[in-house]
């Protein structure tokens, strides 16, 4: 375990070599799952500042989702995500051929907004959580992403270095140099 500032690095930053592979695993993060991606409280104005301007990119089903429902919903335990489709598809999901992609990041991609897409979307397969003075910074394993290990592995990609903007995007740049410094030191 790392140690930063307030946060709780798991060893499996600096362990995991990982490195997404769209080819091999189509996307299946967005589309699997029992629960839509979690989402900061202060993303949900986002979404629905944004809602408009991202329709263009979504599927017909993930637009009536969203215009029936809203732009988020609640998992089991009663936290903040995206919702889902009856597939289990996220809402802001779409396709290019057989590969799933996110609607939000493909507007910010053409330029259309300014937001990337939901932070634990850009930070998976990290998961964030809070804890009262403290957050913990967590590899999640899924067997979805069984072809992101194989391709990080071939790469030499450790997660840390796979994840450097979203890491800074949530963390700032300082934070991420003590981060790199201290998964150096440990190699």
């Amino acid at each position: 375990m790392i140690a930063i500032d307030e946060t709780l690095i798991s060893d499996n930053l600096y362990k995991v070599q990982f490195s997404c592979d769209l080819k091999h695993c189509f996307g299946a993060c967005c589309v699997d799952g029992d629960a839509g991606a979690p989402l900061e409280p202060e993303e949900i104005q986002v979404l629905k500042d944004i809602f408009p301007l991202i329709q263009l990119y979504m599927q017909d089903e993930g637009i009536a989702k969203v215009e029936h429902d809203g732009v988020h919903d609640f998992d089991p335990a009663g936290n903040l995500v995206t919702p889902l489709l009856q597939g289990g598809e996220c809402a802001y999901v779409y396709f290019e051929g057989d590969v799933a992609k996110c609607a939000i990041e493909k507007a910010n991609e053409d330029g259309v907004i300014e937001f990337r897409k939901p932070i634990s979307c850009h930070l998976y397969p990290v998961r964030l959580r809070k804890y009262m003075y403290s957050e913990a910074v967590n590899y999640h394993e899924w067997h979805v992403c069984y072809p992101a290990l194989i391709k990080g592995k071939q790469e030499e990609v450790p997660l840390y270095i796979f994840l450097k903007d979203p890491l800074v995007r949530k963390f700032g740049q300082e934070w991420y140099d003590k981060l790199v410094a201290e998964a150096e030191s440990r190699k």
